[in-house]
């Protein structure tokens, strides 16, 4: 492995996880369309721990990963590009914000002079506003790219009737059975993810909590586990079991892109969604071949840093790093197909065959004709829906 980090990074691109959340809504398990439910005061603190330890790591100047150039104490928004999605609910979003407040913390220096000499400080001991722009649900499929796609909802069907739950729904049921008692009513069936449901009682119902064996906990999580995998990878790197990241990659290409422009200005991209793209990501990138510890559900405040260095030849060096929620104290290194790091144009040539990089692109992966915006489009000539006779 070349060392590309004794001059810093040239810039950064993050994938973050929402922090703990209550007033869940269930997944259908035949379509994957949800509801977010609301950040918590405990996910707001995970999320802005998680907000300081990336400021640690990019925004010290002392620290071998530092970003060349970004400001540490009063942000440049010129410098940053964040996103969210919004999509029915705002657990997602908010945590974006409270990632933000531990990576810029409230500084004394925001201060404005005025023509008259006045000094005004910002609000609140000088808290930083940091736009983020947040993605409904009907603005683009990109960040929700699973939900209302048709070859999707037949792939989970295939799943759902295949050997793989099969084998799986026999191995929990003696699990399936003890916790019957602590689900409420609920459909108890591998099929149904209640791991869920038990996490937030376990973690904000006290009585729950007394009463829960833990041991009942890590199988819900392991079944969980195996349940999610499944339904978030498939056989081919460009099959719609994976396109909770394939709608991703652009935006992660073009940033990273962008940050090997003379001209550019952004050092720091984060977006912040859903545990399931994670799944996706270190499946298609074979990340789990070496290490398999990382398949399954990623914690909250989870984050995924792709690190943008040039090597000793001047060539641009991309490194994918993960932590794992507030179980980890750092990011470790994960390697790509392999490889401890990629030139970005080897990353490219890996991966951007895969991608869905439109509206229009998503519709005809996913079979879609008039939900998301699909209906705009023209498919008239499409092969596929009017075959030649």
């Amino acid at each position: 492995m070349v060392n590309t980090t004794s001059a810093g990074l040239i810039g950064v691109v993050l994938l973050a996880r929402h922090g703990d959340r209550s007033s869940v809504v269930f997944q259908n398990y035949t379509t994957y369309n949800s509801v977010q439910g609301s950040l918590t005061p405990y996910g707001a603190s995970q999320e802005y721990d998680l907000g300081g330890y990336l400021r640690d790591t990019y925004l010290n100047p002392k620290s071998p990963f530092y970003i060349q150039g970004i400001e540490t104490d009063v942000a440049n928004i010129s410098q940053l590009f964040v996103r969210a999605d919004a999509g029915g609910g705002n657990v997602i979003l908010d945590s974006a914000y409270a990632l933000l407040q531990g990576l810029y913390p409230p500084t004394e220096t925001s201060v404005s002079t005025l023509a008259d000499g006045q000094m005004v400080e910002a609000p609140l001991g000088g808290y930083q506003y940091i736009p983020v722009e947040s993605l409904e649900f009907w603005q683009a499929p990109s960040l929700t790219s699973w939900m209302e796609c048709n070859y999707f909802q037949f792939h989970l069907a295939r799943l759902n009737t295949g050997v793989i739950f099969q084998d799986a729904a026999v191995q929990a049921a003696p699990f399936l059975q003890a916790v019957q008692p602590y689900i409420n009513g609920m459909n108890g069936s591998f099929y149904n993810i209640i791991y869920d449901y038990l996490n937030v009682q376990y973690t904000h119902n006290a009585t729950f909590y007394k009463s829960f064996p833990e041991t009942l906990l890590q199988q819900a999580r392991h079944f969980a586990n195996i349940h999610e995998q499944n339904v978030f990878t498939d056989s081919v790197q460009n099959g719609v079991g994976e396109i909770a990241i394939r709608t991703l990659w652009p935006e992660i290409f073009w940033s990273l892109g962008n940050m090997t422009l003379p001209n550019n200005t952004v050092k720091l991209a984060l977006t912040e969604i859903d545990y399931k793209p994670f799944i996706s990501l270190f499946n298609v990138t074979n990340a789990t071949v070496t290490n398999p510890e990382i398949s399954g559900i990623a914690d909250y405040a989870s984050a995924v840093a792709f690190e943008l260095s040039q090597d000793a030849a001047g060539e641009y060096v991309v490194a994918m790093k993960f932590k794992n929620g507030t179980n980890d104290e750092a990011l470790k290194p994960l390697q790509m197909f392999g490889h401890d790091n990629l030139t970005f144009p080897a990353l490219i040539k890996a991966l951007d065959w895969t991608t869905i990089n439109s509206t229009i692109n998503w519709c005809f992966s996913c079979n879609q004709t008039i939900l998301r915006g699909c209906s705009v489009f023209n498919y008239s000539n499409d092969p596929f829906l009017h075959p030649a006779t």
